[in-house]
C-alpha cells in the first residue's frame, strides 16, 4: 500500500518563511502617494490572482493571457506558443524592486472593448472598496487566504512594501479620503 504525502510540494512553515523572506530581500521602498499606491495594488492585485505555479523574479518580463475567463501568467512570450495555446494576450508584466508588479497592455486587448469594460467595472469595485475601508492599511492584502502559495506570498510581500511606503509617505492608518485630502493640501501649497 502506498501513501500518498499530503503535503507534495513541501510547502509547511519553514518553506513559506523562506520564500518569503526570499521576496522581501533587497526590496528597495520609496514614498508614494496615495493614488500611485492605488494603482499599484490594483494592478498588482490583478496579476497575483491570474494562475501560476513558479516564483516570480524581480526584473524580468513575464506574459499575462487570457483563456475563455481565467487569465494565466506564463514565462513564455506569446511567438514561443504554438499558434491557438490562449484566446488572448493581455499584455507584458514585470515585478520590481518593491515587489510592485505593472502590465503593459497588448494593442490586441488595448483596443478590446470588452476586456477594457471588464477592467473598469474590476477597478470600480476595488475604488469602492479602497473607499469603504476604515484605513489604507487594511485594503492591503497581508494574507489572503483563497491565493494559491506564490500568489499569497508575493501579496504579503506586496502588502509589506505598499504599507512602509504609506508609512514614508505620512499616509499609514489614514483612509483613502483623508490621504488624497492630504495630497491636495500638499499640491495647493506647492502651486
Amino acid at each position: 500500500m502506498t501513501h500518498k504525502n499530503p503535503n507534495p510540494q513541501g510547502k509547511g512553515l519553514v518553506p513559506v518563511l523562506a520564500a518569503l523572506g526570499g521576496a522581501k530581500s533587497g526590496v528597495i521602498v520609496l514614498p508614494k502617494q496615495v493614488e500611485q499606491i492605488a494603482a499599484e495594488l490594483f494592478t498588482s492585485m490583478f496579476i497575483l490572482e491570474s494562475s501560476f505555479s513558479f516564483k516570480p523574479v524581480r526584473g524580468r518580463s513575464y506574459w499575462l493571457y487570457r483563456y475563455g475567463e481565467r487569465f494565466q501568467l506564463s514565462l513564455m512570450a506569446p511567438q514561443q506558443w504554438s499558434v491557438g495555446t490562449f484566446d488572448q494576450v493581455i499584455g507584458c508584466c514585470e515585478l520590481h524592486n518593491d515587489l510592485v508588479w505593472t502590465l503593459t497592455l497588448s494593442e490586441e486587448a488595448s483596443h478590446d472593448q470588452s476586456f477594457m469594460a471588464f477592467i473598469a467595472t474590476r477597478r470600480e469595485r476595488f475604488q469602492q472598496a479602497l473607499q469603504a475601508s476604515q484605513s489604507l492599511d487594511e485594503a492591503l492584502p497581508v494574507y489572503v487566504q483563497a491565493l494559491p502559495f506564490y500568489q499569497r506570498v508575493f501579496a504579503s510581500a506586496l502588502a509589506s512594501s505598499l504599507g512602509k511606503s504609506m508609512q514614508l509617505s505620512g499616509i499609514a492608518g489614514l483612509s483613502y479620503q483623508q490621504a488624497q485630502r492630504q495630497l491636495e493640501t500638499i499640491e495647493r501649497s506647492d502651486g
